[in-house]
């Protein structure tokens, strides 16, 4: 699977460079993200629980960061493992430079992952389809959180496309997610 895109995120490159290293923002962006705790210098063990299709698993990782030339660009190399579900292992290159308007930030990135097990059985399209929205609820959580506020945090975990409802209105990305 190849998923490459570009965003625009709406603080200067510093900014943005200094939340991809927040360990606090990452797990309130990445949907299902249970955990990411450090595990030496750049690695961090990740846990998180996905849907794709049919398939739903909680994955434990590591993931390491790699070729580091900050505030501009870095990989990150990534495996995990979700039991009966299967597996998956990868790198993104992620690459940050001055937006077109003033203090905003092109952020662009090119992932390739393998996926195995039933993941792998269910199909490319599904598999691809899920990785897209997933990245896609990433990058809309992640410009709330850079815009700042609390209520960053309560439009970070609504969904306009229906899914279970849970206390105070958010909803659960595990019903987004899996409706793929």
């Amino acid at each position: 699977m190849e998923l490459t895109e570009t965003h625009t995120l709406p603080v200067p490159q510093a900014r943005a460079w200094e939340a991809l290293n927040d360990t606090s923002i990452l797990k309130i962006c990445i949907p299902g993200c249970d955990s990411i705790d450090a595990d030496g210098e750049n690695a961090y063990n990740v846990a998180m629980t996905a849907s794709v299709g049919p398939v739903k698993a909680r994955f434990k990782g590591r993931m390491e960061l790699t070729n580091i030339d900050a505030p501009h660009t870095y990989t990150i190399v990534f495996e995990g493992q979700g039991g009966a579900a299967g597996f998956s292992k990868g790198s993104a290159t992620v690459n940050l430079e001055p937006g077109d308007e003033a203090d905003t930030t092109k952020l662009s990135y090119s992932a390739n992952a393998q996926v195995g097990g039933k993941l792998a059985q269910i199909g490319s399209r599904l598999v691809d389809g899920a990785a897209r929205k997933i990245a896609g609820e990433f990058f809309k959580r992640f410009s709330a959180q850079l815009q700042g506020g609390p209520e960053s945090q309560d439009s970070a975990a609504g969904d306009e496309n229906g899914g279970e409802t849970h206390e105070k209105g958010k909803k659960s990305w595990t019903a987004w997610i899996s409706k793929s």
